[in-house]
């Protein structure tokens, strides 16, 4: 995927505002233009609002935030144009709003959001970011998981990025920038690392149980329990009353507590989900040769979402890790000290400064 930006060129609704806009440098190095940060995914939108700091070569790490907004979810595969449109417009204004801006300060964005899987889908989001606003500023549309790693590496495109919450999908940049991917094609297509995959082999799995197909297991009371539900008969009627993605993913926490008790139904869940997320981090790493010649090269695994986060005595990101690090002893573990939005805004930071520096030098 190009890292996907431009000027835009066209008039739109906010025009108006910029005229007579004061940019005046304030002591700090940054002035009163701003720059948006948006990581979106399946389930929710989160805007960050942070200064330009036009003068500075180095942002402070982490960087101040002026303004931050949630709103629901933004892939367009999952809800819609409109609706991912609106909420787009949404989480930025109440960011704005926050930060004591509006969209006239407005230097730059980033948005990195799930369900833009090839250049029409930036195309469609730029589309949409010309409408709002002005011609001068710079628009850069990339997937969520760019977002994600340059969270973890502060902008700093390299290494590789495991993301597994409701969806999941691995993500890379070589040093000569060179990309690839694996996984985030959705449950239907093979995700079966992400929340919602794992928490699908759960429900499937107590349904097996129920009719004779499979093993009896602590998960029927588990998950019955928490839905307020009497018979698993009755949960083909809350699966399909909304489908939803996040709604069953949100059972995670139910499949690791029956691992954690030794049920060897959820344990294998979990097992398998481990090796479906190394995997695809193992499949990105290989792509790029992130470990070097002799596959013992240092580079930065950064992880994020829910799923890997659980904290718990059956710590599924700490599986993911040891599976990586026995064919690839150089991986880099990182927890990222900012949020993926934060890490969207140091994209555009750096995204403007790499334009400066060749602009000046042509």
């Amino acid at each position: 995927m190009n890292n996907y930006g431009e000027s835009n060129g066209d008039s739109n609704v906010h025009e108006k505002q910029v005229e007579g806009h004061d940019h005046c440098e304030n002591g700090d190095g940054s002035d009163n233009r701003v720059i948006l940060g948006i990581d979106g995914g399946t389930t929710s939108t989160v805007c960050v609002c942070i200064p330009l700091f036009s003068s500075l070569k180095s942002l402070p790490i982490p960087p101040p935030i002026l303004g931050r907004a949630v709103s629901g979810c933004s892939n367009h595969n999952s809800v819609g144009e409109t609706a991912a449109r609106d909420t787009l417009e949404e989480v930025m204004a109440e960011a704005l709003s926050k930060s004591g801006s509006d969209w006239s300060a407005v230097h730059a964005v980033c948005l990195g959001v799930s369900g833009v899987n090839h250049p029409t889908d930036q195309e469609r989001i730029l589309n949409w970011l010309r409408e709002i606003f002005p011609s001068h500023v710079k628009l850069y549309v990339q997937n969520d998981a760019v977002a994600a790693l340059a969270s973890g590496t502060m902008g700093k495109l390299h290494g590789c990025v495991l993301i597994a919450g409701t969806g999941c999908i691995s993500y890379g940049f070589a040093e000569d920038g060179r990309e690839a991917r694996a996984s985030g094609a959705g449950p239907v297509l093979g995700d079966w690392g992400s929340g919602y995959g794992i928490a699908a082999k759960a429900l499937t799995a107590v349904i097996r149980a129920h009719d004779g197909r499979g093993p009896q297991t602590m998960l029927t009371n588990k998950i019955l329990t928490a839905l307020g539900l009497s018979s698993p008969d009755e949960l083909i009627g809350w699966t399909y009353a909304d489908p939803s993605w996040a709604r069953i993913a949100a059972l995670v926490p139910e499949v690791v507590s029956c691992a954690e008790a030794c049920d060897q139904v959820a344990t294998k869940i979990l097992v398998d989900a481990v090796q479906d997320l190394a995997l695809s981090v193992k499949a990105v790493v290989q792509r790029l040769h992130l470990c070097g010649e002799d596959g013992n090269g240092s580079f930065p695994v950064v992880m994020v979402g829910g799923v890997l986060e659980a904290n718990r005595t059956w710590d599924i990101g700490k599986e993911v890790i040891k599976c990586i690090q026995e064919q690839f002893p150089g991986a880099h573990p990182i927890r990222p000290q900012v949020e993926p939005a934060v890490g969207a805004a140091l994209l555009a930071w750096n995204f403007l400064m790499t334009e400066s520096t060749e602009n000046s030098h042509s």
